[in-house]
């Protein structure tokens, strides 16, 4: 399997992760940076919360890397937690705008 389609699959699934907060998927919400994958096939993924007091600090990332992990082809995953820099609604998707009435 090649990167681009392992990163398909990486990007499907966290579409299925939502903030509890608001009902749009994690990915969508522009809370994933970057997702790199290197010739192992280990997957590193940067992405941050909506504030740093997000009730989820601890669970979302945990639930990204569990998540990610599971999928065909992945052979490791890191997921780094980052505020830098920090989320705003521009970082929303214009799919998860509309989802809010944005649009």
């Amino acid at each position: 399997m090649g990167k681009t389609e392992l990163e398909d699959k990486i990007i499907n699934e966290l579409k299925i992760i939502y903030d509890p907060e608001i009902p749009v998927n994690i990915y969508e919400l522009g809370l994933i940076y970057k997702i790199k994958i290197d010739e192992d096939h280990k997957v590193h993924i940067l992405m941050t919360l909506t504030t740093p007091n997000c009730p989820v600090a601890e669970s979302l990332p945990a639930e990204v890397k569990e998540r990610v992990r599971t999928i065909e082809g992945v052979h490791e995953v890191e997921v780094e937690l980052t505020f830098e820099p920090p989320w705003d609604e521009e970082m929303l998707s214009d799919e998860a705008k509309l989802e809010l009435g944005m649009l």
